[in-house]
Formats: structure tokens, sequence, C-alpha cells
């Protein structure tokens, strides 16, 4: 595994560039958003599959609680920056969203 950080970058300071066998997972902390007064924590799921497409699925509420929900595979691009692309272009209504069609 290669960890960089990517010192200034404009969109998403200091997200690590990761370099990966076709099937490594790495999951990745975004920030909370609030669902009925109460946080909830984020985190993005990346793979990249034998074919070279990189996917992404969302998970909801703490690792490994009751609690925690996923969604399907729903980001694929090309390469990690488009799919970065892609969830950046998520507002918190949307990730709201998400999350309640999983409850």
């Amino acid at each position: 595994m290669f960890f960089q950080t990517r010192p200034g970058s404009a969109c998403l300071p200091n997200l690590p560039i990761y370099t990966a066998a076709a099937t490594d997972t790495v999951v990745h902390d975004l920030p909370p958003i609030r669902f009925d007064g109460q946080p909830i924590d984020i985190r993005l799921s990346l793979r990249r599959t034998e074919d070279g497409i990189w996917r992404g699925r969302i998970m909801f509420g703490a690792e490994g609680t009751e609690m925690e929900r996923s969604s399907a595979e729903i980001f694929c691009a090309g390469s990690e920056q488009d799919l970065w692309q892609s969830v950046r272009d998520l507002r918190d209504h949307h990730l709201r969203d998400l999350y309640r069609s999983l409850l």
C-alpha cells in the first residue's frame, strides 16, 4: 500500500492519494451530516475492479454497530479523481435523502 497526502488540494485538502491492487478497498471518512438533530458519521468505500473501473459506496453510522447502513455501489468512474468529483457534487440534502432511504 502506498499513501501520499495531497497538500493544498483546492477541493478536499489532505485526502490520501492511493495506489492499490484491483481488489483493495479503501474507506475514507467524510464530514458528518445531521439527521433528526443527530450527527451521522459518513464514510466512502472505494475499490478498483479488475477492469480498472473505480466503484464506491456510501456508509452511514458508526462502523460495526446496529445503526450502520450502506448504499449499493452507486459511484462508478474511470478514474479515482472522477469518482471523487461525483462525491464532491453531492450536497447534504442528497446524503440525508440517501440515508433516509436506507432506514
